[in-house]
C-alpha cells in the first residue's frame, strides 16, 4: 500500500511468485506466465505485474525487507563515494551491516552487478 501512495520502490513488501501460487493453489509456472503477460495501472504509471514481486531478506530486527531497499542503499553509497577512492564490495558489506543488513560480500557483488555498477577498481577516476 505504501508503494502505491509514495511511488517508492523500496516500500514494496517482499513477495515471491511461490507465495501467490500457494495462496491460489496453482502451479508456480502458471503464476509466472500470468505475471509476465499482465500489467497493472497505478497512479505512478503502468507496470508489468512481475515488477511488483520482490525477493526478501531479514534485517537485524528480524523484519523481512525487500532486496530493492538494499540495492537502493548500495546505489546511494556508490553514488556518493569519492571517485578517486571508490568503495569496495567489502566496505559496502560493512556499511550495510552497520545499517542492520547482515549480508555476505558475494551477495553485495551480485546486487551491484544487477545494478550494472562495475567493481571499485573500474569506477576509480584518476585526478
Amino acid at each position: 500500500r505504501e508503494y502505491f501512495l509514495t511511488g517508492d520502490e523500496t516500500k514494496i513488501r517482499p513477495m515471491i511468485l511461490k507465495d501467490i501460487a500457494d495462496i491460489v493453489q496453482l502451479d508456480i509456472s502458471t503464476i509466472s506466465r500470468v505475471a509476465n503477460s499482465k500489467y497493472v495501472q497505478t497512479p505512478y504509471g503502468t507496470f508489468l505485474l512481475k515488477t511488483l514481486f520482490s525477493e526478501s531478506l531479514q534485517n537485524d530486527d528480524g523484519e523481512e525487507v525487500s532486496t530493492r531497499e538494499v540495492k537502493k542503499i548500495l546505489k546511494d553509497c556508490i553514488g556518493a563515494e569519492d571517485k578517486s577512492k571508490p568503495v569496495t564490495d567489502e566496505q559496502l558489506t560493512k556499511i550495510l551491516k552497520d545499517k542492520g543488513y547482515n549480508i555476505a560480500r558475494r551477495t553485495v557483488a551480485k546486487y551491484r552487478e544487477q545494478l550494472n555498477i562495475p567493481v571499485a577498481r573500474l569506477r576509480k577516476e584518476l585526478v
